[in-house]
């Protein structure tokens, strides 16, 4: 499978393996082949790689205790969507 070339829908699905550092090698090469040529998909991961420094610099009182429960209820429907899909 190595060979074939991947779709930006199987690049999102897959970043975060990439950011982690978690991707086998061949597959790797893959990904950074489809991000030489989509600038939507750089543009893309620019945003995660963004999202995740900024976010990384919040505390736990910085955030209103609302907010962490409809973040907690978003991140358990996607968990949730994402094992049904597997």
């Amino acid at each position: 499978m190595s060979g074939v070339e991947l779709s930006c829908q199987e690049v999102v699905e897959i970043l975060d393996d990439y950011l982690a550092g978690a991707m086998p090698a061949a597959e790797r090469d893959r990904l950074e082949r489809h991000l030489a040529e989509c600038e939507g998909c750089v543009n893309y991961l620019e945003q995660l790689r963004t999202t995740i420094r900024l976010t990384g610099r919040l505390t736990g009182e910085a955030v209103q205790p609302e907010a962490m429960i409809a973040l907690g209820e978003v991140f358990r429907a996607w968990r949730q969507d994402r094992r049904s899909r597997s």
